[in-house]
């Protein structure tokens, strides 16, 4: 392979990180979730709602992954499943459109989201299972913090446009710069906020066009049909499932994984409804916190991929894991009412200055975070197979994915506290920093030369 087709690959795989992004900054945390929290009218049904079917999605994610994964591996065709995935991917997002005020069914709407979540988690297991064939694996760091860098910056631009030129505010209908949203939409019918869920999936359809043009899987000498591929898939994976604890370092990473990223998932799905409800910002405002955390998220994601080059996953996962705990903590301390115990008046502007400073700090934390993970899984898992593994990386981001949303609606319902809802996170980070204690920095291969 020369030197430019493998970096035309590698810039297509970027590419997917760049597309895929709206959804999570959009949809999951500043646009369509605090949407979700204004249709209600309470932060509490919304926060409950939200954990009760994110949650439920989740659920389906962390069973289906690896098996899924077990049989692209098999089979030797991941392309296939990645054009599936993104079909509804688009078909999901496109659907949010029909939350129409006054006018919407919720459960048929969480399925829409349901259905786009779902697609966006397993396309993105099986482009990461691509990762080892972009590059050697001094190279896997700088590669994986550059394309989370990448697709946070996608996320900007596209929460950019949508505070500019789309979202309006629901008492002035206007949009941040004070305009009525573009097209012709109806600020009284909220079309220009709806159309955050069109939005994301065109921006999705157009930029991963690179990918499908430039990656190219791999050929792999001992592929098998598909059929055969579905029937010895699943014995299989139950085989290395048994033996998966005798594993130590690969079952440790999975573990701890699987709590501290669900400890993030919760901080990214429940930020903007937490602001929403406690602070009593507005769509805009969550929106302007989200380019804080967004750019913040982008730095730090590429520093991050630096730091990670230079001395291994490890050292980046485990502090930046610290720094999203401490951030659970000071979440809790912050309301309308009191900074960190201190008493505020009702026209003071320190709680949200407070809360944009730990915004940006779960930007930050969270892009570093994610990036070093992947790549430390690639260390951990065996070359032929991968996106089996990345399905267990799923699985364990989602075994406990749906506890955490569903422990902060239990929480919040029977406390009738949005503070008290998000203290199941400070105890998932703490967990997985303990787990990451067994994890083996070099994985199962010979540190590089």
């Amino acid at each position: 392979m020369t030197a430019t087709v493998l970096q035309r690959r590698i810039w297509g795989w970027w590419a997917f990180d760049w597309a895929s992004q709206p959804y999570n900054t959009l949809l999951l945390t500043f646009i369509f979730g605090p949407y979700i929290n204004e249709l209600l009218g309470d932060g509490t049904a919304a926060q409950t709602a939200w954990g009760y079917g994110i949650g439920a999605a989740g659920l389906l994610i962390a069973l289906m992954a690896p098996i899924l994964g077990a049989i692209a591996d098999k089979a030797g065709h991941k392309m296939p499943f990645i054009w599936l995935f993104s079909l509804m991917y688009v078909i999901g997002s496109a659907g949010l459109w029909l939350a129409v005020p006054g006018d919407f069914n919720l459960v048929f709407i969480l399925c829409f989201f349901a259905v786009g979540l779902i697609g966006m988690e397993f396309a993105t297991i099986f482009t990461n299972s691509l990762m080892p064939s972009l590059g050697g694996r001094a190279d896997m760091g700088r590669i994986s913090g550059t394309g989370w860098a990448i697709g946070y910056l996608g996320g900007f631009l596209a929460l950019v446009i949508m505070l500019l030129l789309l979202a309006e505010n629901a008492e002035t209908g206007k949009t941040l710069i004070g305009i009525d949203p573009i097209l012709g939409l109806d600020a009284g019918m909220r079309e220009g906020t709806r159309a955050v869920g069109p939005l994301t999936a065109l921006w999705f359809a157009v930029f991963m066009i690179p990918f499908f043009l430039w990656v190219k899987e791999p050929r792999l000498p001992d592929a098998v049909p598909i059929g055969r591929a579905v029937s010895t898939a699943l014995p299989d994976l139950v085989s290395h499932l048994k033996a998966l604890p005798s594993d130590r370092s690969l079952f440790a990473f999975l573990g701890s994984s699987m709590f501290y990223r669900d400890g993030l998932n919760g901080m990214y799905v429940f930020g903007g409804i937490y602001a929403a409800g406690v602070l009593g910002w507005s769509v805009v405002d969550v929106g302007i916190f989200g380019i804080l955390a967004v750019l913040t998220g982008a730095l730090f994601a590429w520093l991050g991929g630096m730091a990670d080059s230079r001395f291994g996953p490890k050292p980046v996962i485990m502090l930046n894991v610290v720094v999203l705990t401490l951030v659970g903590i000071g979440i809790v301390f912050i309301s309308r009412d009191s900074v960190f115990g201190v008493p505020v008046g009702p026209e003071s502007f320190l709680p949200d200055i407070a809360f944009y400073v730990l915004g940006a700090m779960i930007g930050a934390a969270g892009g570093a975070l994610q990036s070093a993970s992947r790549t430390m899984l690639v260390r951990q898992t065996e070359p032929d197979r991968m996106t089996e593994g990345f399905g267990l990386y799923a699985l364990a981001g989602k075994a406990t994915s749906f506890i955490a949303p569903l422990l902060i609606g239990v929480t919040t319902q029977i406390s009738g506290s949005q503070q008290m809802g998000i203290t199941p996170l400070i105890a998932l980070f703490l967990l997985g920093l303990v787990l990451l204690i067994w994890v083996n920095p070099d994985g199962r291969q010979e540190p590089a030369a």
